[in-house]
């Protein structure tokens, strides 16, 4: 998918937090985030409640509390790269 600082959507595919999670929740005209991750997903741990679960797609929700998780496709083979919206945050289509 290469670069797509230029979606216009803000941010761009490096950001960080809130701003990362917008940035893929909005590329290519919403096209990526409910796209499945490679290799099946990323293994996580909600950083709102602790809960581990698999970020299945580019943009995801914890299944205990909801929390809005992503990661952008150049950076989506390390779990490291996982951003979380913050607590409280709802997805657009909530």
């Amino acid at each position: 998918m290469g670069d797509c600082g230029s979606c216009g959507t803000g941010g761009g595919p490096y950001s960080e937090g809130l701003e990362l999670i917008e940035f893929v929740y909005n590329a290519h005209g919403g096209g990526v985030r409910n796209m499945p991750l490679p290799n099946g997903g990323l293994e996580a741990k909600c950083k709102g409640c602790g809960e581990k679960f698999v970020l299945a797609t580019f943009v995801g929700k914890c299944p205990k509390c909801g929390g809005v998780h992503a990661v952008s496709p150049p950076r989506c083979d390390d779990p490291a790269n996982i951003q979380f919206a913050g607590v409280g945050y709802k997805l657009p289509e909530d």
